[in-house]
């Protein structure tokens, strides 16, 4: 895992190269030459702090104005005949 430094100005001005850093480690970002931020690929953030990558439930469960909705969908009646192996 390789770990890239950025300064303020150099992240502002190139975020894409940062973004692209950030998939082999963390990419610090200075300010006056110290560490003040840190940007990491979401998967190393789902590691570090051991949250599992959401379900499509949970992230439909997340959408704000979703809460009473009630969804019932259909029932299919599909018919079912046995396989023919002729």
């Amino acid at each position: 895992m390789a770990i890239h430094t950025f300064s303020s100005r150099d992240f502002t001005r190139d975020v894409s190269a940062a973004k692209r850093a950030a998939v082999d480690g963390p990419v610090f970002i200075t300010d006056r030459g110290r560490p003040a931020f840190a940007l990491l690929s979401i998967e190393d953030y789902r590691r570090m702090t051991g949250q599992q990558t959401p379900s499509l439930l949970a992230l439909m469960d997340g959408i704000p104005g979703g809460e009473g909705i009630d969804f019932e969908p259909p029932k299919l009646h599909i018919p079912i005949q046995p396989a023919s192996l002729d």
